[in-house]
Parts: structure tokens; sequence; C-alpha cells
């Protein structure tokens, strides 16, 4: 693989591993929290409390963990907590100091919602990292704070199973859970979320006292709502997340080894790349529509693709390359003839040989392989596809990625495989309503100094996005072709009415029909708004 196609496979999984606010993901190592027997899921703390304010040496490190460095947050302090009870008292003091939250188990937020000027404590639960099996629940506990590496290796070493979620090791399971949580698995086995057997949060009521809650699955449950909310409805919206529990609803007796999927005993990653040098309009117009239009047909749950996962980069003329990366189970036969068939699919009539490679290897060492780079700033925008793009797209796609404003930008748009089990969910079951798209589209640019004049950057991939949602006031709205967008890619550009003249809310593009569910979750677990930011929930008027 060469270093250009090395970079970019690197960036494509830094950004499919983004979370939403809050409670996002670790890229410092966290102490492990040990699991004791018969404490029904409690643990020991490896850490805390510890408040870290300006003075403090630590102070530097904890406020520019964020992926984006775009943004950098000037809290009054960080709460460092290492487990429920410590979370429940810095949230009490908080509130009580009438100082506005936001939740950090790392850093993978898109946006500013935890490093916003307005935001006076920042609760950092990085710590809180035990992964086990809870036999009085019947499911796996797993603490924000673990990323999703240690989850992959210690649910495959102790009992060869898997949770399907994000392609990038280093993100955490807090705010990666709370969008939907997809990844690698998901066209075979579904989101993060379908698996979600309860959740405890940490919620505020309306006289301010903080409190933890476990809500479940069952409908019996009176805290039924409050889970129902965080199978989709995304972080910092709630409260704060200090423990999930995983188990498949089908999912029968008490065998560990039996409640979740079983991971693949290999899986054979490749990559195809074609040089800019030898794409022209129409060539670049083949090869896009021949990668939609292959989704449009192998996207259904029984489909012997459901195991294959991709991502279509289609670089800016300055990276030198477009580049295909996929992975997909290679544990049975076949696997070999499936991969040569869908990279000659997706080339067929281009004219163009991709350079291509590919390797066989250990499902843990590729799933939880650490891939970690300096944090740039940079903007990301999202929508899902329910089709392929249309020609016109295409053309504007090609337009912006080749021109001079493209061509010497680090621009992009990845289009992220989807679909399969997905789409086997009611769009009302979990807060996730996109249950009938194809594919995700991932536009993003970004810049190496974050001192640097962001404007023409962002002015670019503004105009990108815009002009492919021209026919929809600039924006996704869900109809024949679009499926709104991806909460835990979060875009506060929806929310402007200069750059979305759809007439379409934000907060549809997003949750669709769920909305005024979550509206009502929230009015009843945070009837103070105490978890906000910018495209938080707001409470039922």
């Amino acid at each position: 693989m060469d270093e250009v196609t090395r970079r970019g496979v690197l960036a494509g999984a830094a950004l499919l591993g983004g979370a939403a606010a809050g409670v996002a993901a670790q890229t410092m190592a966290a102490p492990a929290a040990l699991a004791l027997p018969g404490t029904g899921g409690r643990t020991t703390p490896a850490t805390g409390p510890v408040t870290v304010g300006p003075g403090d040496p630590r102070y530097r490190s904890l406020t520019r963990r964020g992926c984006n460095a775009r943004f950098v947050g000037r809290p009054d302090y960080v709460r460092v907590v290492g487990s429920t009870e410590q979370a429940v008292s810095a949230v009490q003091q908080a509130v009580r100091e009438g100082r506005r939250i936001a939740v950090r188990s790392g850093g993978h937020c898109f946006e500013n919602f935890v490093d916003d000027p307005s935001v006076r404590v920042v609760v950092d639960v990085s710590p809180m990292s035990a992964v086990h099996y809870d036999a009085r629940r019947g499911a796996f506990a797993v603490e924000p704070g673990a990323s999703l590496g240690e989850v992959y290796r210690r649910l495959f070493l102790g009992w060869g199973v898997t949770v399907p979620a994000g392609a990038t090791a280093e993100v955490g399971v807090g705010g990666h859970v709370l969008g939907g949580g997809y990844g690698v698995l998901s066209r075979r086995h579904g989101l993060s979320v379908d698996y979600l057997h309860a959740v405890e949060v940490v919620v505020v009521d309306a006289s301010g006292r903080a409190a933890s809650v476990v809500a479940t699955r069952e409908p019996s449950d009176p805290n039924h709502e409050l889970w129902w909310a965080h199978t989709g409805g995304g972080g910092g919206n709630f409260g704060v997340v200090t423990r999930y529990w995983f188990r498949d609803p089908e999912a029968r007796g008490s065998d560990p080894a039996r409640l979740l999927p079983k991971a693949p005993e290999s899986v054979t990653t490749f990559h195809a790349s074609w040089s800019w040098n030898d794409l022209d309009r129409r060539s670049f117009t083949r090869l896009v529509r021949n990668h939609g239009s292959w989704y449009e047909q192998h996207s259904a749950a029984d489909s012997p693709y459901a195991g294959l996962f991709s991502v279509l980069m289609l670089n800016s003329r300055k990276s030198g390359t477009i580049t295909l990366i996929g992975q997909l189970d290679s544990t049975g036969p076949g696997a070999q003839r499936l991969m040569d068939d869908y990279v000659a699919a997706v080339g067929r009539g281009v004219g163009v040989r991709p350079a291509r490679g590919h390797e066989s290897r250990p499902w843990l060492q590729a799933a939880a392989q650490v891939q970690e780079t300096a944090p740039a700033p940079f903007k990301a925008k999202a929508a899902y596809l329910r089709k392929r793009f249309t020609d016109r797209q295409i053309a504007v796609v090609h337009d912006h990625l080749s021109s001079k404003a493209g061509g010497d930008s680090n621009g992009t748009l990845w289009l992220v495989s989807y679909g399969g089990k997905v789409n086997t969910v009611p769009p009302g079951a979990t807060a996730v309503a996109q249950r009938d798209s194809i594919l995700k589209a991932i536009y993003a640019t970004d810049w190496e100094d974050p001192r640097a004049d962001s404007g023409p950057h962002l002015a670019w991939v503004r105009d990108f996005y815009r002009s492919v949602y021209s026919d929809s006031g600039g924006v996704p709205v869900p109809g024949a072709g679009s499926g709104g967008s991806f909460i835990n890619y979060p875009d506060t550009d929806l929310a402007d009415a200069v750059l979305n003249t759809s007439g379409c809310p934000w907060h549809t593009l997003y949750y669709q029909d769920n909305y005024p569910r979550l509206q009502r979750a929230k009015a009843r677990w945070d009837p103070r708004n105490e978890f906000r930011h910018a495209l938080s929930v707001s409470p039922t008027t």
C-alpha cells in the first residue's frame, strides 16, 4: 500500500469512529477498572474523583483531548471520575454551582459540544473502562471509557463474541453507542444499539437532584423510554452514561458465549486505487455510478455480500488517487471470489485498471489495532443515501474534487457501506430512524495549522455539500434518494437557516419522526435542560 493510500485509509478510519456530543472516544490510555464478583456489575474505581483546574499541570492534557483541533475548551475545572457514585457527585456539584456541564471520555466529537466556551465543567469518565459479563443481568456490562478495541479484545478473548461497532479501535464506547454505533460488522449483524439491553445514566430531576438510573429494553420497565432515548438519541442530551449492558434480544439461556454475535475467525482487508491522472469526467462518473448501483442491488440482509464493508474514498485531485478500501469475513470459502467480483463491478467500464492489494488477518488483529493520528482541525458533514447519487450529483462531486479550489485542498467525500441487517429493524424500534439506507456519505476537509484561516476550507466543504443537495435546499432532506444525516457526525450548519434553506429542521434530518418521542424523554429525564449543546434535544414545550 502506497503512503498516500495508507494515510487515506487511516484518515477514513478515524472519521468512521466519530462520536456525538458528551461521552465520546478514548484517545488516552485509561486505567482499567476491575470487576468484583458478586457486586452486581459494580466496580472498584480505578481512579478519582480528581478535580483539575487551570493551574494544574494536568489541565492542558485534559482539555486538549478532542480529535478536532478546531476547538479547545477552557472549563473552570475538569472532574475525573472512576465510578457511577463519583459521577453523581460531580454532576450534583456542578448543578449546585450553576455551572454548565459536558461529558468526555476521550474526545471524538466533531463539533464543539464539549469544547464550547459556555461549558464550565467537564466530567471526564475515561477511567471507567471495565468490560465484563454481568450474570445478574445476563448481559455484558461495558463502561463508557472503554475503547472499542478493548471491548473487542475482552469480549473475544473471554467468550469469542463481539458487538457490531466502529472501525476505529481508539474510539470510546460512550458517545459511539449513543448515536447508534455502526461499523464493519453492521451489514451482517446490525447496529450496536440493536444489542443494547440496558443503560445506567446519571440524570438530574426538576428539583436539581442528581441520581443514577438503570433503564432496560423491557417494555414493562417504568424507565423504558430512557433506554429507548439512548438507542440513537445522541450524546449530551439526557445525562451521563456510566454503564451499558449488551445482549442479543433474540438470545436465550445464560451461556455468555451465546448472547452476542460470534466474531469472525479471520478477515480479508483489501484496497483498490485509481489514479486521478487516468480519470476524466466520464470514467469518474462511471466509477461512482457503479459503486452506488452495486449497493442498491446488494444491501439486503440475506445478500451473500452482507459480510462486506467498504469505503469509496473520493479524494480531491491533490491526493492523487481515488481509493476503495474494504473488509469481509474470510473464515469460510468464497471470500476471494466475493472480493474480486465486487472490485470488478465497481471498476467495470471505467477503462482503468486499479492498483490492488489485500491481506488476510486474524479478526482481533484487524479489529483492535490502534492507529492513532495527531488531531488536526477539520469540518465534516454527512448524509444517508437511500439510492445512489444521481448523475447530476456525481457531476457536482467531480467538479468540486477536481477544480482548483477542491484540487488544492484536502477535501474528500467518503461513501461508506450501510444497509443489510441494519435495515431489518423498524425505524421506531430504536431512536435510529434511518433503517432503509444503503450508504453513508461523509464530506470533509482538514488543514494542518489550527491557527490558519479556516474560512476557505469551511467555504469549500459547505459549498460542496450545498451543491450536491441543491435540489432540496442544500441538505439531504429525507425523500426518495436521501435519508437525512447522522447525529454521530454532528454538523451545526444544519441548524443555520442560511445554509439550510429546505424548510426541513435539523432535528428532522437527524431523527425524522422519532424526534417528538425524544423530546418527551428529555422533558421527563432532563427537565432543567442541564445537558445541552448546539444540536441537543429540546424538552417538549
